[in-house]
């Protein structure tokens, strides 16, 4: 029998093929152009089938671009599939795209990008500069197979909708618009473990973590587990609900994904961190809501122990007076939570967790000892509402609950754990703007 290399051995003999790979597979001869306003050199990565992956991440793909520290990307997205899910395909044949691929994620991935002088144990910082979508973006749920009720949604549907960008919204129905907020569902590194693996589930490399606070302007802090950390981008979002609940966002493909990427060497993460204009966000992903949360209160905990240089106990009583959690998605195998916490080390207060409407949202809210029950159960009412208050069809309460519904993380406690899930009622429109 042939003997099998060692883990240590394993990792030893990717990152040598990765090494070469990067030596070996030349970046694209005019890929540098000229854009002096942007930092670094500038290059340019379209989306072809032979710089993109459909639904896998593997740490011996051959890099498709091989930049440096300081440098800008400017890469084109597709839609999923290798942009087979475009107006005109039905949902039927959208399940046929999942069922005939068993084993990968749905996504379009461009790159991997290689970054000379990254290696396992920094950080690749990777800065949104500018994001535009087509003109077009789609929601559906696949009937019976996928999103946080696939039981109770046997049937599917697919939505093809006009993203007008001059507005800024998007028309889900008429009289109901979505802002529209572009971010990149799955931004991500190369796992440490060799080998193929869905793009569906996020991690310690990022990916599939669907936080729609990654907009314009964001920073996204990755650890890297391979040399040269091999950096894709895909799953484009033109908006998207915390919970994404009937599995899509407003889905899209990207003219521009306009990034800026930097390797930190003295900045030690195990687990992604997002940073905006007024905040640090921590993160946690389980297969079990409860533990997403635990994972992503350790990491606050972590960030505020650094942040402010007082003691974990000290910060976990500070956690809850500062520290602002959603649900990020449950659909992606891992299910995600994310904290906001406040650059401002005198801020106090997050946003409130209401129990019955407000002036400007409606409200569901849900407490259970089973953090997905209460999950379940907020987010499930307010489908229910959007059914018999706005007058919605099953389908697409679903679906607009999917891309509008922001769910917050309240009260949690051994036997006693809250969801909040709000509408914005300026979502419904009076009238149709000329």
């Amino acid at each position: 029998m042939k003997k099998q290399a060692t883990p240590g051995k394993q990792r030893l003999v990717h990152t040598a093929l990765i090494a070469a790979m990067a030596v070996s597979i030349p970046a694209f001869a005019q890929s540098v152009t000229v854009a002096t306003k942007l930092p670094g050199k500038v290059h340019l990565l379209p989306a072809t089938l032979e710089t993109t992956q459909w639904g896998w991440f593997d740490n011996a793909q051959a890099p498709v671009l091989t930049v440096n520290s300081g440098d800008t990307v400017v890469m084109e997205t597709m839609m999923h599939s290798h942009n087979q899910v475009v107006p005109g395909k039905t949902i039927e044949e959208l399940k046929k795209l999942r069922t005939d691929h068993p084993g990968r994620g749905p996504h379009t991935l461009t790159g991997p990008i290689y970054v000379e002088g990254a290696e396992p144990g920094d950080v690749l910082k990777v800065k949104m500069n500018r994001i535009v979508p087509r003109a077009y973006g789609t929601n559906f749920n696949i009937p019976g197979m996928f999103g946080q009720f696939p039981q109770e949604y046997q049937d599917g549907q697919v939505k093809y909708l006009y993203l007008d960008m001059e507005r800024k919204v998007a028309e889900f129905l008429p009289g109901i618009e979505v802002p529209l907020r572009p971010f990149p569902g799955t931004t991500g590194v190369a796992r440490a473990e060799p080998g193929r693996y869905s793009s569906v589930p996020p991690g310690e490399y990022g990916g599939n973590m669907d936080i729609r606070d990654l907009q314009e302007g964001a920073t996204l802090y990755l650890p890297v587990w391979v040399k040269g950390a091999l950096l894709w981008s895909g799953d484009s979002h033109a908006a998207q609900g915390n919970g994404e609940v009937n599995l899509t966002a407003i889905e899209t493909a990207y003219k521009e994904l306009n990034v800026t990427v930097e390797v930190v060497k003295n900045m030690k993460l195990d687990m992604p961190r997002i940073e905006t204009d007024k905040s640090w966000i921590t993160v946690g992903f389980d297969k079990d809501l409860n533990l997403a949360y635990d994972g992503a209160h350790a990491q606050t905990i972590k960030f505020l122990s650094e942040q402010r240089k007082i003691s974990g106990a000290e910060a976990a009583a500070l956690m809850p007076k500062v520290s602002d959690c959603r649900v990020s998605q449950v659909v992606n195998v891992k299910k995600g939570v994310h904290c906001l916490n406040p650059k401002d080390v005198k801020a106090r207060g997050i946003p409130e967790r209401p129990t019955a409407d407000t002036k400007d949202s409606y409200v569901t809210a849900a407490v259970d000892a089973d953090l997905n029950k209460a999950m379940d159960n907020a987010s499930r009412t307010m489908i229910e509402r959007l059914q018999k208050e706005k007058g919605l069809n099953r389908l697409d309460a679903y679906g607009l609950a999917s891309v509008t519904m922001d769910c917050r993380v309240g009260e949690v406690q051994a036997d006693k754990k809250a969801i909040h899930c709000l509408i914005p009622k300026s979502t419904w429109v009076t009238a149709k703007k000329k």
